[in-house]
């Protein structure tokens, strides 16, 4: 089973995925820095938690 994704994260990253589809790729390292550029996140894991998830619907979005 993998890990269960909080509310906050779903929901920022559908908005900021339906705002800027193109800023976001299939690389996770790329979307950490994307990730920074449009929304300020208090912690490291909270940002990298967003961009596993951006970079999880950009690859079933295809």
């Amino acid at each position: 089973m993998g890990r269960i994704r909080t509310t906050l994260i779903k929901r920022t990253g559908k908005k900021l995925f339906q705002k800027y589809p193109e800023k976001f790729t299939t690389d996770f390292a790329a979307n950490k820095i994307s990730v920074v550029e449009y929304v300020d996140l208090p912690s490291k894991k909270l940002k990298n938690l967003l961009a596993g998830y951006l970079t999880r619907l950009k690859k079933t979005a295809r």
